[in-house]
């Protein structure tokens, strides 16, 4: 198992439009996915804004505790998402979410989530095929 990098750093946004335009349209980012969120109709964007500074704009609401944007968590690319959730554990994370194998729209991955030792969220993100 190794690690290469941030695959992406996820952003809770209230103006997802907003905030998708910022990056591409303002920043010069291009979107390399996109998926829907939880099934719904909200749509979660990868933008690429080069030298793999990948920001996943994930939209969130515009209730009260939506004052602000901020990061959500930080992924780290991995050639084994089980692994580096087994090895995180035993470094003293805390579980969020076991591995599991998954499709974001048509992009097979496995992922975890764990919290590290300030509740900080990190993703292991292994992109499979």
């Amino acid at each position: 198992m190794k690690f290469d990098g941030y695959h992406h750093i996820g952003l809770w946004v209230k103006d997802a439009r907003k905030s998708f335009d910022f990056y591409t349209k303002g920043l010069g980012g291009k979107e390399t996915f996109h998926f829907p969120m939880d099934g719904g109709d909200k749509i979660i964007h990868l933008v690429d804004l080069g030298g793999n500074a990948v920001v996943e704009i994930i939209p969130r609401g515009n209730g009260a505790e939506e004052q602000d944007a901020h990061w959500a968590h930080i992924a780290l690319r991995t050639d084994d998402a089980r692994a580096a959730y087994d090895l995180a554990l035993k470094a003293g994370a805390v579980s969020r979410s076991a591995p599991q194998d998954m499709k974001l729209g048509t992009m097979p991955v496995t992922n975890a989530f764990v919290l590290g030792p300030d509740n900080e969220v990190i993703e292991f993100f292994q992109v499979r095929g």
